[in-house]
């Protein structure tokens, strides 16, 4: 043991020492040993202790390979970073920043410049007339109507719980009851109103609300009006919801801010790659929208953030609410962030994992699934493992476009001796993990979410299974 205290020190060898030691007489109390099996038990101590040591000592959070179909795979970290944004982060946050310090007056500063002045060319003005980065020409032609500021916080979940505190605490928030939605983690829309201090008055029926419902609920504690997007579910058949632009014109005639909760909140044209009913920030603010919440690390392919967008009024009033220092992010995330955004402003869509995942055409997912399985095949000719190739469906995840989906071609994998739940298990057990999709007795593999440099540590896994 002395040389496993030199390399990881006295304390951690002893709690390896500890748990091999109560894991050895448990197993002897439970009578799991011969006198043959004890002696090699016993004879094995060092190396049990060295293998305890090393899981203990190893990152329980790890890189794994997202094979699922699924792109923003929430239980998996949703939005992989990009490149650029792994090397800023790294840039900054190794060494001293400029996070909160103005380096041309030489004065304490403020954080929010290093993304919004980017927001402000993405959301204002500076593109219109042109094609926006990530919006239709036809999008860019209609300005913004008014100054627009934007801020981040945690989450999507901080961002509606700041919006409604800082613009309706002690009043009213008019919803439609068809939009009180409950997404990952118990986050409901009702509670959230609850904690902002903020009063719920619902609105027409779960499948349809008119503009009269929202008109005849407004009385003098009305503070704010509310659009929630169903970003994880659809209504379907018999169903009636105000367009926004009604919902705009309403606000306006009655001097109330609108604000909408996208959830997930796209910067990119979801048209260009067949995705349909999705709206994007650029879509309300053109529309007259005071104040809009969505993520960072989904549709817009960034790390996890609560992004608050508007009026720069309203923003104004939130920026200076208590609450958003509790709810703040820190100099990784205005990082990441900040590389993003600036793809975006490049129109560089491919440097960010998610839109490049998006846009991968089915074709080049046939050609990388072809090799796979051609080299499984010439490896193995008579493995016990079977490869084939499906067609199927990728998903966007996260709940984002819950009914849209992308035309792909999946590895399907089948074993003579192990049922698809057994090959899944090993293949979450590989080094670095691999999940995949368990369908109909097999396990299917989509590529869309594979990054090409992981298809040969996939290949290898796969063979490891014969």
């Amino acid at each position: 043991m002395q040389s496993l205290i030199g390399q990881e020190g006295h304390s951690a060898v002893t709690d390896s020492i500890r748990v091999v030691l109560a894991r050895l007489r448990q197993e002897i109390a439970a009578e799991e040993f011969d006198e043959k099996s004890l002696d090699l038990a016993l004879s094995g101590l060092s190396s049990a202790v060295d293998g305890q040591l090393r899981h203990a000592l190893s990152y329980s959070l790890q890189p794994v390979i997202n094979a699922t179909g699924v792109i923003l795979h929430t239980n998996l970290g949703r939005a992989p970073l990009a490149a650029a944004a792994l090397d800023h982060v790294r840039a900054t946050a190794g060494t001293y920043s400029n996070l909160e310090f103005d380096l041309t007056v030489g004065e304490r500063g403020k954080r929010d410049v290093h993304v919004d002045r980017l927001f402000q060319k993405l959301l204002s003005g500076d593109y219109v007339g042109t094609a926006a980065p990530g919006c239709s020409a036809e999008q860019s032609s209609t300005a913004i109507p008014t100054a627009i500021s934007t801020i981040v916080v945690n989450n999507n979940a901080a961002a509606v719980l700041l919006a409604l505190n800082s613009l309706a605490e002690g009043g009213e928030v008019i919803v439609s009851r068809g939009e009180l939605v409950e997404i990952g983690g118990s986050f409901r829309i009702p509670d959230v109103m609850s904690k902002s201090n903020a009063t719920l008055r619902e609105v027409g029926t779960t499948n349809r609300t008119r503009l009269a419902d929202y008109e005849h609920a407004i009385n003098e504690r009305t503070r704010l009006l509310l659009r929630v997007h169903r970003s994880n579910f659809e209504i379907t058949g018999f169903t009636e919801q105000p367009e926004l632009d009604e919902l705009v014109a309403l606000a306006h005639r009655h001097n109330l801010p609108l604000m909408e909760d996208l959830g997930s909140g796209a910067l990119f044209d979801l048209h260009s790659v067949g995705i349909n009913g999705e709206p994007g920030v650029l879509d309300s603010l053109r529309a007259g929208v005071g104040i809009i919440t969505y993520s960072g690390d989904k549709l817009l392919g960034g790390p996890q953030a609560g992004l608050i967008s508007g009026r720069a009024d309203l923003v104004a009033r939130m920026r200076s609410n208590s609450l958003f220092r509790a709810l703040r992010v820190d100099k990784l995330c205005y990082a990441a962030l900040e590389a993003t955004l600036l793809a975006y402003v490049k129109s560089d869509h491919n440097a960010v994992p998610v839109l490049r995942m998006l846009r991968l055409p089915k074709e080049e997912i046939v050609r990388r699934a072809e090799k796979i399985v051609s080299q499984h095949k010439s490896a193995e000719p008579k493995s016990a493992s079977r490869l084939e190739l499906i067609d199927g469906e990728s998903v966007i995840g996260g709940g984002a476009a819950p009914s849209a989906v992308l035309p792909t071609c999946l590895v399907a994998l089948s074993h003579v001796a192990l049922s698809a739940d057994d090959l899944s298990a090993r293949l979450r057990a590989n080094t670095p993990p691999i999940v995949a999709r368990v369908e109909e007795g097999r396990v299917l593999l989509d590529l869309r979410t594979v990054f090409p440099e992981q298809d040969a540590n996939l290949a290898i896994a796969l063979a490891s299974l014969n």
